[in-house]
């Protein structure tokens, strides 16, 4: 029948039909990857050597993956750039716009000949370290994110260039422990924040306290501290340097005699306290301490972590450094450790010149993810700040909380210093719960929402009894002595929304 006919037809023909196209397909693949005499050349974009610049691309019928046809020269995405993706350390000719494929060979190969990299005649050994890397390795100009420039020194083209370095006509630099293009973004974005004439990162917060401390105070020298502060901090300032014969005098945050008497009794180099201190969050009146101690020429240096750059200008208060754990607000994630010191410049040059002896680098990456945190430090501190106010006037109403330490209640003692010269009061809480070690223990192993962790500053609520977490080894009589209660509990506020936080802590004080 005729309807037999036509299946039988279509039936015997498919077959023929299905290898037509598939010479057609492959002669057109065949011919878009060997056309070459016609002094044009097309290449998949998503394979464009490095050093083809966009304006090349834009000229060129190139095949795209994304709208699976050819991109026209004029359509978005292939206009000229002025500034390709990636710089070469050293220079390969451009290609022009009508360059064939042999052209590019071409270039290639005279670039390899002139920049001396190493080429077939090597063995694999030689090529393994150096293969690719002789002509000279990218400089990233168009990533949105800082790059990581992970290396542990720096090569010059000849050695007029090195004399030219170390003479300071040559912008570059030597060996890790002296610089890291990554860790300088990171020490210029915190010296914007901090508005400071310069800044130096270190591998921790007390590796920049220390080598301020050994780089700024001369043997026979004399500090002026303050009673409430990190447990190491005094450690340092009590047991090694005593051995240099540097002297401390501590006193209370709010002495300002005791530190008039101080200036006026012994030579003393600097002042350094943190601001709001750890754990009780006492606040120093920095202009007014730097009114006494400029005249006596004794530098200024506040330990800023608690306050972060958003709530606290340090140095626009009086001081002449700031410090910072950048391991707390600044990361924000609780995955780096760093330091940072900023502040006058000839001071941090000090700083700097110890630093490069003792060797306290931070690594190029940890760097990185202190900038990334950064990107959202007031975000994050603004959130953190509005938590922890509320937190502490329903911790301050509860009838089994004794006593709250934070500087944005009333009841504070350095409540109007803070007000004064904070725009937020942090994210830190500091209370007494109304009971003994036991009971308080019990409170922060019923919280379900917050770790049990030192640390603070991060995404994260964490909880911490001082008494277990810090001084468990000094003993009752010797907490007693430096004013560390066994009821105290001091309470990092992440991000997580306010009530959140609030239903985890209530239900624990429920069941205490």
């Amino acid at each position: 029948t005729r309807a037999g006919q036509r299946k039988h037809t279509r039936h015997s023909t498919r077959p023929h039909r299905t290898r037509i196209r598939g010479c057609v397909v492959g002669l057109f693949l065949w011919r878009l990857f060997t056309w070459r005499h016609s002094q044009r050349f097309t290449i998949l974009t998503t394979m464009a050597p490095l050093f083809i610049s966009c304006d090349t691309l834009a000229r060129t019928r190139a095949y795209s993956p994304l709208n699976r046809g050819l991109v026209k020269a004029n359509s978005p995405g292939c206009r000229t750039r002025v500034v390709p993706f990636v710089r070469l350390t050293r220079s390969i000719p451009h290609i022009s716009c009508g360059a064939a494929s042999q052209e590019l060979h071409n270039v290639q190969a005279q670039s390899n000949n002139n920049n001396g990299d190493v080429g077939h005649a090597h063995q694999a050994g030689t090529l393994s370290v150096h293969g690719g890397e002789m002509n000279g390795r990218p400089k990233v100009a168009d990533s949105l994110t800082c790059p990581i420039v992970q290396t542990a020194t720096y090569t010059f083209e000849n050695t007029q260039q090195l004399i030219d370095y170390q003479e300071g006509n040559f912008g570059s630099y030597e060996y890790g422990r002296y610089g890291n293009p990554t860790v300088k973004v990171l020490e210029d974005k915190i010296k914007a924040l901090e508005v400071a004439e310069d800044c130096l990162v270190s591998s921790s917060g007390m590796n920049a306290a220390c080598t301020m401390l050994l780089s700024l105070v001369p043997k026979g020298g004399h500090i002026v501290t303050t009673t409430d502060c990190y447990r190491r901090t005094r450690q340092f300032i009590q047991t090694f340097l005593p051995k240099m014969d540097i002297g401390a005098t501590v006193i209370d945050p709010a002495d300002l005699g005791a530190l008039e008497r101080a200036l006026e009794e012994h030579d003393v180099s600097l002042f350094f306290s943190e601001s709001p201190t750890n754990p009780y969050l006492r606040c120093v009146d920095i202009p007014a301490i730097k009114a006494l101690c400029g005249p006596k020429n004794a530098a200024v240096v506040i330990d800023s972590t608690f306050a972060t750059p958003i709530n606290q200008k340090a140095i626009e208060l009086g001081a002449d450094l700031v410090i910072h754990s950048a391991t707390k607000y600044l990361g924000g994630h609780q995955d780096v450790l760093a330091g940072a010191i900023a502040g006058r410049a000839d001071l941090v040059a000090e700083v700097r010149r110890m630093h490069h002896i003792l060797g306290g680098t931070i690594d190029p990456h940890a760097a990185y993810l202190v900038l990334r945190g950064m990107k959202t430090l007031d975000v994050r501190v603004e959130r953190q700040n509005a938590t922890a106010m509320e937190i502490a006037r329903r911790l301050e109403a509860h009838p089994k909380i004794s006593w709250v330490h934070y500087p944005g209640l009333e009841s504070h003692p350095d409540h109007a210093i803070a007000k004064a010269q904070m725009t937020g009061f942090g994210g830190v809480i500091s209370f007494e719960v109304d009971g003994d070690l036991w009971r308080t223990a019990a409170l922060i192993d019923a919280v379900r929402l917050p770790y049990i962790a030192p640390s603070l500053g991060g995404v994260e609520s964490l909880i911490e009894q001082p008494t277990v977490v810090s001084y468990w080894d000094q003993g009752p009589e010797k907490r007693a002595e430096i004013g560390i209660k066994d009821n105290l509990i001091r309470f990092s506020c992440g991000i997580e929304p306010m009530e959140d936080i609030w239903a985890d802590l209530a239900q624990a004080l429920d069941q205490i």
